[in-house]
């Protein structure tokens, strides 16, 4: 059966992340040992002991998700069967290189504890957040936003998730003001996002040029198997083309309903949430209806998995 890897995003870490799926399997307590010598850090104290705060920070959150995503990938990918095509969400779709060789463990780490800060640093400033529509569809959002940018205010679709879930991304006023514009117009919820900044959106421009010139000094390979990009829905095989879709992911939506959907047709058969949590999974339910998803981040859902064989 082909599989189709999902590596969730910022939003997904919690404090104990990692923990027991490092006590039980030497791979993972070897990767996070990895990640804590490739940083100078104990990474692995952040993610397992906290305090919430100081995981939930943009630097700290981005990277305890890429070594807990690629630890459970090292504990499982013997298991998995043929990989048909890979996709992470925002951070997830560096996790997902990670897994495909793309780039070294240790520099793809590198590059995300980067992103990270350069992200928290351009929120800092121009301060920014995000919010989750629920029940409205993609052109009504979009007309809110240019009705926004009209009075001269920064706000994007920023992640398209699911259908009837999509989240807005910008500055301060403009959040406060579409929230209450998406109500009035039909939507169910809008829900505010515990993030520091306006991910995905224009606001983020200063942190793509910074970071542009970082992978620039970063060694890609060709991926063992189709990484599908966020920007495009699309897989990308080239370092070059790989390197500026990396960069554009950062003031561009997350397309994530296509990229589910393209998978899909490159020969998914069932799919594996690799990392905490199970947001993509619960997306899943309408993005893949029909096709099973399973969330391997604990021991005991790879024992699951296991019996499940």
């Amino acid at each position: 059966m082909k599989q189709g890897l999902l590596f969730p995003g910022q939003g997904s870490q919690h404090v104990g992340m990692g923990r027991e799926l490092a006590k039980r399997f030497p791979a993972a307590r070897e990767t996070f040992e990895e990640a804590d010598d490739t940083l100078g850090m104990s990474l692995s104290d952040v993610a397992w002991e906290g305090p919430p705060e100081v995981l939930t920070a943009t630097e700290n959150a981005q990277p305890a998700l890429y070594v807990h995503s690629l630890a459970a990938y090292r504990v499982v990918r013997e298991r998995l069967g043929p990989v048909a095509a890979a996709a992470g969400h925002s951070l997830g779709e560096l996790s997902a290189h990670g897994a495909a060789g793309t780039w070294s463990f240790a520099d793809g780490l590198r590059a995300v504890r980067l992103r990270g800060e350069l992200m928290a640093r351009a929120g800092d400033s121009a301060p920014g957040t995000m919010a989750a529509v629920l029940g409205l569809d993609l052109s009504a959002i979009a007309e809110l936003c240019d009705s926004a940018a009209s009075a001269g205010m920064t706000v994007v679709p920023a992640n398209l998730n699911a259908p009837g879930q999509v989240v807005v991304s910008g500055d301060l006023r403009a959040i406060e003001w579409i929230s209450s514009e998406a109500r009035r117009v039909g939507a169910k919820r809008v829900v505010p996002l515990a993030v520091s900044a306006a991910f995905h959106s224009p606001l983020m421009g200063p942190a793509a040029e910074v970071f542009r010139d970082a992978l620039e000094c970063t060694t890609f390979h060709r991926p063992a198997f189709p990484v599908v990009s966020n920007v495009t829905a699309e897989p990308a095989e080239e370092p070059g083309r790989i390197r500026e879709l990396l960069v554009r992911q950062l003031t561009a939506p997350v397309r994530w309903i296509e990229c589910v959907g393209r998978m899909r047709v490159l020969g998914v058969e069932r799919f594996a949430e690799l990392g905490p949590g199970r947001v993509l999974a619960g997306l899943n339910r309408r993005n893949a209806k029909g096709v099973a998803t399973v969330s391997l981040g604990t021991p005991e859902s790879i024992d699951q998995m296991e019996s499940a064989e």
